[in-house]
């Protein structure tokens, strides 16, 4: 694919799905933040039920979707919301919105679910790879961080409004600094589940279509349906070909199983037998 998105120097629009997250993101927080007051309890245990959790994933598997938008500390939603900002916007304003919903969306789930497999794989020959939980929009904002630099490797980026340099250099700045932090403070499931939604991401730009997997499977159902129909009509024009030398005609049919008038028919007549 190739880069036709202008430089992202500022804060893009703020409209389609990206507002949608971004609103969304927002409203848990302050539900949690309220209920973190009024009910700690019954907070904590919201909480518990939609955050990644390794070892419970595959029990609440709405765990998957949701985890995302179970915000950690102030400071981080912050950071996180403005990084999806500056990526997302730009990405659904050069990409369209189907394909970044479908980025978005592949890349949170998919990514969680291959950071659960591995967590539970290498547990044992790893034991700390499943410490901690995952919580916020940081993991799928750096893979969407990663997917604007893949596209716009040597455009200059200002990220925060003060960092200024390859989109690049930003991309691999900021994922390794979020690495370091995660394994410092001992959550290393969310490094490996950051890591695994920069995979999935990478993956979905160099395998999706241009116009997003879901037109491309609307557009193979429909092709497998049309091949089902050709073959079924080939069916009743053979049939129709016996029956006929049985009564001591002979008929032409094409390899569409269409049938093939005299020399003098009109091609275009539409009273022809087709």
């Amino acid at each position: 694919m190739r880069s036709r998105g202008p430089t992202l120097l500022a804060l893009p629009a703020f409209r389609g799905l990206t507002r949608k997250i971004i609103l969304l993101a927002i409203a848990c927080f302050l539900f949690f933040l309220i209920t973190g007051i009024v009910a700690p309890r019954l907070g904590g245990t919201v909480a518990g039920l939609l955050a990644l959790q390794p070892g419970l994933a595959f029990k609440y598997v709405w765990q998957f979707a949701t985890w995302p938008f179970v915000p950690g500390s102030l400071l981080n939603l912050i950071f996180a919301l403005l990084f999806l900002w500056f990526t997302g916007g730009a990405l659904e304003d050069e990409c369209g919105t189907r394909w970044f919903t479908e980025l978005f969306f592949v890349t949170s789930i998919a990514g969680a679910v291959l950071a659960t497999l591995l967590s539970l794989l290498l547990a044992r020959v790893i034991p700390f790879i499943n410490v901690g939980v995952s919580v916020g929009l940081w993991p799928t904002s750096l893979a969407l961080l990663l997917v604007y630099a893949r596209l716009h490797a040597d455009e200059p980026m200002t990220a925060y409004f003060i960092i200024r340099a390859r989109a690049k250099y930003i991309a691999a700045g900021f994922l390794l600094f979020y690495l370091v932090v995660d394994l410092y403070t001992g959550q290393r499931f969310d490094a490996l589940n950051a890591i695994c939604n920069c995979l999935v991401a990478w993956l979905f730009m160099q395998m999706s279509p241009r116009r997003g997997l879901r037109h491309s499977v609307s557009e193979g159902l429909f092709g497998l349906r049309n091949r089902y129909y050709r073959a079924k009509r080939r069916r009743a024009a053979k049939k129709f070909q016996v029956y006929m030398r049985k009564q001591g005609k002979d008929v032409s049919i094409d390899s569409s199983g269409r049938y093939i008038g005299l020399d003098d028919d009109d091609p275009d007549d539409r009273r022809r037998m087709n």
